[in-house]
């Protein structure tokens, strides 16, 4: 698929562009290729980036002590980003980085502005994905303290089934608020039907 279907495709769920409109959209992004393990933005850097991935995973995370709490897993078709420090740019409390080597489009703050400023349309696309990155966000937050630990399992099997072949035991426990134990002894769940 080329990179203007690849946008094409992610942006008509939110508005309709014309060939000149996604042109212009288009040129706004950077083409990045990464290494399995590369960090893209580190605690204390402020964040250059907005990404979108096209190909692999990655993660978003702090450190409290000596553990790393991931607070995201993002994969194909999904934004990932430190987005206090990129929308204020002020250093970041979190660091990203790619699980699986990927390939992002990767957009500055800057260019963000420039797609505002062209058009109320663009300006109305950044709103709407904002609107449900927070929505998502808020409800995978209400759940993570709601529910039980198996729960929790259970509904991320359910809407990334994907991910766990994919994703370290240790990240995903972490991401969905567990002991890696407790991670493990939830396995068995996965065989029952969902």
């Amino acid at each position: 698929m080329e990179l203007i279907d690849t946008v094409r495709s992610y942006v008509s769920n939110y508005v309709f562009l014309d060939d000149r409109e996604l042109a212009y959209l288009t040129e706004k992004f950077e083409l990045r290729q990464t290494k399995k393990r590369q960090l893209l933005i580190a605690e204390g850097q402020v964040e250059r980036y907005l990404n979108f991935i096209i190909q692999g995973l990655a993660r978003k995370f702090f450190h409290r002590r000596k553990e790393e709490m991931v607070t995201q897993i993002a994969k194909e078709n999904e934004l990932i980003c430190c987005y206090d420090s990129f929308l204020s740019g002020s250093p970041s409390t979190y660091a990203v980085d790619c699980i699986e080597p990927c390939t992002l489009l990767s957009i500055t703050k800057e260019n963000v502005e420039l797609l505002y400023e062209y058009s109320p349309k663009m300006e109305r696309m950044g709103r709407l994905i904002a609107t449900q990155q927070f929505l998502s966000r808020e409800n995978f937050e209400y759940d993570r303290i709601r529910l039980s630990s198996s729960d929790r399992f259970l509904n991320f099997v359910r809407n990334n089934s994907d991910l766990l072949q994919r994703v370290p035991q240790k990240y995903l426990a972490s991401y969905l608020n567990m002991k890696p134990e407790t991670f493990s002894r939830l396995k068995h769940l996965v065989k029952r039907p969902l």
